[in-house]
């Protein structure tokens, strides 16, 4: 009975697969591309643990795609091999094995076979840990007790000393990690042991670009923001992010870049629209005695995605920091820490009204910190509008 399943795709969709993931995209991508989905994309990278080989070229005497097509077209006609192959001018005998070798006369596909062909033409050396079972054994065991390959090496040259057989690079041993569900080196599933527990290989310039993504329209980023913000001289220059709890619970956190005022807002949903109208209705009803808002600065998370409502409702101007940088935000990082001390890790965050959080807030608020010379961030707020004032005519 024959296999069901679906289709393989052809050979150049493949290499276009290949050419797609060595450039960096990922398998959402690559499967939009190539019109396939992405557990066939996958598929495809797997046998070779996601490591790129160029395609080798054929030998100036191998069959082309074209003479298979005549092979082909001679066989539905009835001619003979050997009348097939005077016309290409090869050998019977080439003829012969290559119909052979194609599933025979009543099945022969040209397409079909110049792709088996195309794979049957990687034949990549032995690797040094299937020619050296010594040294096999030796990786093996210190990858089971979750052993870098760097340290592996290190240890071997140290163990080993002079012996350039017991010898290899951490590059190679990475290559017999994930190249293994194809050949078979290394324990099964050997992959988890490593720092990260990727089935395939991802090279350093693995991104989602290009691909679709949620992005933020309208979005101004940090570059953007007003000098005095960048150098902390004037408060009311905000940064603010979620802080997530289990059941898809969050608290946005807010803190002054100058004062280290901390403020709490409950979210109930992590919806942009949620996110919005919480901030609003904070930001509306700020404390007079504090300084005003005037900017915030955002991660690049998709809750503040209407963020052009926020600031027409309350005047403040948000910014976003750059992709995967937080550091640009690093006093909202430290409040974050500082927070998980009331609302740590896998706590329901949900459970907290806004009355909770508040209570949270001030005692944050109330503690000395270093960064201000051992005052609290309400006594740096209070100097701060004192200065303000007498600076005022």
């Amino acid at each position: 009975m024959a296999k069901i399943g679906r289709p393989g795709l052809p050979e150049y969709e493949r290499r276009r697969v290949w050419d797609l993931w060595k450039d960096g995209h990922s398998f959402s991508h690559i499967s939009r591309r190539v019109g396939a989905p992405p557990g066939s994309v996958f598929s495809i990278l797997k046998p070779r643990g996601g490591i790129y080989y160029p395609t080798p070229h054929p030998r100036p005497t191998s069959l082309t795609l074209t003479d298979r097509e005549e092979i082909s077209r001679g066989i539905a006609a009835g001619r003979s091999i050997r009348n097939i192959a005077e016309g290409l001018g090869r050998s019977p005998s080439t003829i012969s094995r290559e119909i052979r070798r194609n599933k025979g006369q009543k099945t022969y596909r040209a397409v079909d076979a110049n792709d088996r062909a195309q794979r049957r033409r990687h034949r990549p050396q032995r690797l040094k840990l299937q020619k050296n079972p010594v040294l096999c054994n030796y990786v093996s065991a210190r990858l089971s007790h979750c052993w870098s390959p760097e340290q592996i090496t290190g240890r071997l040259h140290r163990d080993y000393p002079g012996n350039r057989r017991m010898h290899i690079s951490p590059e190679a041993i990475y290559r017999s990690v994930y190249l293994n569900s194809g050949r078979k080196i290394l324990p099964h599933n050997i992959h988890h042991n490593l720092r990260r527990h990727r089935p395939i290989r991802h090279g350093k310039h693995y991104t989602t670009r290009g691909q679709w993504r949620s992005t933020i329209k309208n979005a101004k980023p940090i570059a953007d923001r007003p000098r005095a913000a960048n150098d902390r001289t004037e408060a009311g220059h905000w940064e603010g992010d979620l802080i997530l709890g289990p059941n898809t619970t969050q608290v946005a956190t807010l803190v002054d870049r100058v004062t280290r005022v901390l403020d709490l807002v409950a979210a109930p949903s992590r919806a942009a629209s949620c996110v919005k109208d919480q901030l609003i209705n904070r930001f509306n009803g700020h404390h007079q005695d504090r300084a005003p808002m005037r900017t915030l600065t955002w991660d690049r998370g998709m809750e503040l995605a209407e963020h052009e409502a926020v600031s027409q409702s309350t005047a403040v101007e948000v910014f976003f920091a750059d992709p995967r940088s937080p550091w640009q935000r690093g006093t909202n990082e430290n409040s974050n820490g500082l927070t998980r001390q009331y609302l740590p890790k896998k706590t329901d965050l949900g459970t907290y009204e806004q009355s909770d959080l508040d209570k949270i807030a001030h005692e944050l608020n109330t503690r000395p910190r270093k960064c201000l010379g051992f005052r609290t961030p309400l006594e740096a707020q209070r100097d701060h509008a004192t200065r303000k004032e007498q600076v005022l005519p």
